[in-house]
């Protein structure tokens, strides 16, 4: 099993953060996930009737991350959060990308709810999970391009294994050794907001939409929280 913990240095930067992980175990990945299909369908025919909108900078879910990434030196505009990032592709090509089940299932429920979410295949992670600030030592490869290395900058947020980073910017993009594919078996999907308080009923709603597209495709599907009054789960 897998712990995933909140450093205490975080926990005290961002007292009302609330993460959701959504684990998977033998996950059938190359069969059709029909109601995937659909929820990505209707939130694309929601856009073009124009009863919907992918929330924006300008709403209160992702302005909180850009308050964020500002905090430990990101600039938010030229690297954004994951769902500000992918809200803005939506709106402008009027779809979603389709990668695989899994991923366009996280995908559609980040941009639906407005929070940023991402996914671990667990075989390919080492030790636990630590959601930490960076000492500018660390390295990681992004998803997509196995031969490249950085160096997140110190005092950045990163999940982080044994082995490297998982995520640079907390959530703006995942490493390539941890990419969700068809093939992939135990998986965590990871659902955040940094505004418990207000949007905790909406984080929940998120990930029981989620485990709702996952459970008639694995064998088991669980969901744990994350916060700095439980900064540990193992999953």
């Amino acid at each position: 099993m897998t712990t995933f913990r909140i450093s205490p240095a975080v926990a005290d930067a961002f007292p009302d953060t609330l993460i959701a992980l959504v684990t998977v175990t033998g996950l059938h990945g190359r069969e059709p996930w029909p109601d995937t299909a659909a929820a990505l369908h209707a939130l694309e025919q929601q856009l073009a009737d124009g009863t919907w909108q992918p929330a924006d900078e300008t709403d209160p879910r992702i302005e909180a991350w850009h308050t964020a990434y500002r905090s430990f030196g990101t600039n938010p505009r030229r690297v954004r959060p994951s769902v500000d990032a992918l809200g803005r592709r939506m709106a402008k090509k009027g779809t979603l990308p389709r990668i695989n089940p899994a991923v366009d299932s996280y995908n559609a429920v980040s941009v639906r709810h407005g929070l940023p979410a991402g996914a671990f295949d667990l075989d390919h992670v080492t030790g636990d999970v630590d959601i930490r600030y960076a000492d500018g030592s660390e390295e990681f490869t992004p998803l997509g391009e196995p031969d490249t290395a950085e160096n997140p900058k110190a005092g950045e947020i990163i999940y982080a294994d044994n082995d490297g980073v998982l995520t640079r910017h907390w959530n703006h993009r995942d490493a390539d050794r941890t990419r969700v594919t068809e093939d992939s078996l135990r998986v965590t999907f990871v659902l955040e907001t940094l505004r418990a308080t207000l949007d905790g009923g909406v984080l929940g709603s998120a990930a029981h939409e989620l485990q709702s597209l996952l459970a008639p495709h694995a064998e088991q599907v669980s969901v744990h929280y994350l916060s700095p009054a439980r900064p540990d789960c193992r999953v």
